[in-house]
């Protein structure tokens, strides 16, 4: 895997296109020779990019003008194969803040879902750092798998990604207090605290990305009754757009507005008793059933059809295919200039 390599130089065989027309929309395609790309307004050869730098602007047989650049990874993960909801760029940007990612961190991330955040992890840990995924479904894990591997241009050396649920598996994956950081994407983060307790570092983060207030309430409280960490903080974040043409500067009409709630804490060390806060308690006396009639039992999850399902792993392993013969292709070839009279890519 060599992201670097994957993101510059002139457009190759598997890589992927953002074609932007005249009128601002966008698609993405997987190159591949011989293929045209069609749309309303003509048929562009796949062959006419091939060869040509980032940033070029091609011709379609009707005349009409598209800009070809690789796409950016905000770009790749909102147009990849989805077996799951991803995590929206505006939230994996304040995951990796809040949590303080870092280059050389050992991350445990749960769930996978369509691989979205996982490429952020991979991203910000580098080379040397060691990402642990868990993910309860089979075919959610093979549409990551592939759409990490469409976008890295081969498997990551440093992931690891494991089907079935953190609590069970995460004690044998990892030594007692060897992790840095947790990033929990699930439905009940609640249920693998003490898995995750026991792994962190002291100091280490946890951070849990939920969808409802229910579901924020309950994991609060959690990490209180735990004892192990720091006051948990939580917020949304939400992206307003500007128009901004000549004298014609105003507010998008529309924005990203809530997608999740992030909630974060920090892993105290052993035996260490966190000192209360010195404010007025806020209607803060509940019981168990109070928990329980605020957070149902049965929260709904929204399940893919699997007819949907089996056409994203499709997708996701047909990509992923080309970008890795794509990379043993050009790692077979001398690292030397090419001579000049050899433009048979380019047009």
């Amino acid at each position: 895997m060599n992201e670097t390599r994957r993101n510059s130089g002139p457009f190759r065989v598997g890589d992927r296109v953002q074609l932007t027309g005249p009128k601002g929309r966008m698609n993405t395609i997987t190159l591949e020779p011989g293929k045209l790309f069609h749309s309303h307004r003509g048929v562009l050869e796949h062959d006419a990019i091939i060869g040509l730098p980032d940033g070029s602007v091609v011709v379609n047989n009707a005349g009409v003008e598209h800009l070809a650049l690789r796409p950016l990874l905000t770009d790749f993960v909102m147009s990849m194969p989805r077996g799951a909801a991803i995590v929206y760029p505006k939230d994996a940007a304040q995951i990796l803040a809040l949590a303080d990612i870092f280059p050389g961190a050992t991350v445990v991330e749960a769930g996978v879902g369509s691989g979205a955040l996982s490429l952020w992890l991979l991203r910000a840990i580098g080379p040397e750092g060691r990402l642990l995924s868990f993910e309860r479904r089979d075919e959610f894990a093979d549409v990551a798998r592939g759409n990490a591997a469409t976008f890295l241009g081969g498997d990551p050396e440093n992931w690891t990604l494991t089907v079935g649920d953190l609590q069970d598996a995460l004690p044998a994956a990892v030594e007692p207090g060897s992790v840095d950081r947790v990033v929990l994407d699930m439905l009940a983060p609640w249920e693998t605290l003490d898995a995750v307790t026991t792994a962190l570092k002291p100091g280490g983060v946890v951070i849990c990305y939920v969808a409802t207030v229910t579901q924020l309430s309950r994991v609060a409280e959690a990490i209180r009754a735990s004892g192990h960490y720091t006051h948990p903080q939580s917020n949304e974040t939400m992206v307003r757009g500007w128009h901004v043409e000549g004298l014609a500067v105003r507010p998008d009409h529309r924005m990203i507005a809530h997608t999740g709630f992030l909630i974060t804490a920090r892993r105290l060390a052993p035996d260490t008793v966190l000192p209360e806060l010195k404010r007025r308690p806020s209607k803060s006396d509940y019981s168990d059933e109070d928990v329980e009639a605020w957070t149902p039992g049965a929260l709904g999850e929204r399940q893919s059809s699997p007819k949907s399902l089996r056409k994203r792993m499709r997708e996701a392993a047909a990509s992923a295919e080309l970008a890795r013969g794509r990379d043993a292709d050009h790692d077979s070839v001398s690292d030397s200039p090419e001579p000049d009279e050899d433009t048979s890519g380019v047009r």
